[in-house]
């Protein structure tokens, strides 16, 4: 009998700090009500790191989440991604300090930087690594501290921003030559540099190092053009999962669940309507974890996952879109 090998994902895990925060106390920094900022963002609360954890914290306590889930250990895994915008430091990589954390071999290990989209960027790597033939395993993480960089001056990020990790582990899938296998079926990854102001940290890097003056203007906090954003998202993202069905030749019906990143609750119900998608075909979690970032797609497919939501044999949709512009989706049976 002949064979063929995958990618899969073999196990999830998901963290989110500890300290939640409510409508109520973000709406006090913007002049506002509880209320509005529901109304606004579909989000009821969101969870903030205190000063003591960092990313690699967070980043850590999803990976033995989803490396328990697998079965496997963290010797067995042959690289470490790491998806942040919020690294620990500039440099050295996130993913080096994830490694010592785990106690890992001394396998690959560095960070890439997608914003929203970069689990899906990191997926699309572990799975051309593993289908390479170059690793058998690989911990694709996304995690983001984002509430450090929020500022009341901001109102349009400072409410929709939570911290919090996601975490697959992406194994060799060796099955008979037939249809259908398990593992990832498709992934395509898209970006619109045009765009790249819509949603950005102003100061930081090498085009406007931290100066006292870039201190003053709050230039290290996000700066997000909300609307502008929302038209752009939802038109892309939307396309490119009409497009990855076509192209897979999959129809919305065969699909189990439709996981998206977690943006705010208007554009997920906005995404939805435009796709046709049934409520109980889409994951929302934005209501009680804000929006994570790159987190937030990898932190729903976990959940999602945990809840019994989908089984061994179904299809799922994955879809991302962020900063840079950057935007992807993926097709995977699990």
């Amino acid at each position: 009998m002949a064979y063929s090998h995958t990618s899969r994902i073999r196990g999830t895990g998901s963290y989110v700090p500890e300290r939640r925060v409510t409508n109520e106390e973000v709406a006090t920094q913007f002049a506002l009500q509880g209320g509005d900022v529901f109304r606004v963002t579909g989000i009821r609360a969101r969870h903030w790191s205190t000063h003591e954890e960092t990313c690699s914290h967070l980043a850590e306590c999803a990976a033995r989440q989803a490396l328990e889930s697998s079965g496997l250990s963290s010797d067995e895994i042959d690289a470490i991604l790491v998806s942040t915008t919020s690294p620990d430091t500039t440099f050295p990589s996130t993913a080096c300090a994830l490694q010592e954390r785990l106690g890992a071999r001394r396998v690959a290990a560095f960070d890439l930087a997608a914003s929203c989209s970069g689990f899906l960027y990191g997926l699309s790597m572990a799975d051309a690594f593993i289908r390479s033939g170059q690793f058998q395993s690989c911990l694709v993480i996304a995690a983001e501290v984002k509430s450090r960089s929020l500022h009341k001056s901001q109102p349009a990020s400072g409410l929709l921003f939570g911290d919090g990790a996601g975490a697959a582990v992406v194994t060799r899938e060796e099955s008979p030559d037939r249809r259908p296998a398990p593992g990832i079926m498709a992934i395509r990854l898209h970006s619109e540099g045009a765009y790249h102001d819509l949603i950005t940290i102003p100061a930081g890097g090498s085009r406007h190092p931290m100066s006292q003056d870039t201190i003053r203007r709050h230039q290290h906090s996000i700066r997000l053009q909300g609307g502008k954003v929302y038209r752009v998202a939802v038109k892309r993202l939307t396309e490119a999962i009409k497009a990855i069905l076509r192209e897979t030749g999959t129809s919305l019906s065969e699909v189990k669940q439709v996981i998206t990143h977690q943006a705010n609750g208007r554009m997920l119900h906005t995404i939805a309507k435009r796709l046709g998608v049934h409520q109980d075909q889409m994951v929302s979690i934005v209501d009680r974890v804000g929006n994570t970032s790159s987190a937030s797609l990898p932190m729903a497919l976990d959940w999602a996952y945990r809840q019994g939501k989908f089984h061994e044999g179904d299809l799922i949709l994955l879809g991302a879109f962020g900063g840079g512009l950057t935007w992807g989706t993926a097709l995977i049976r699990w």
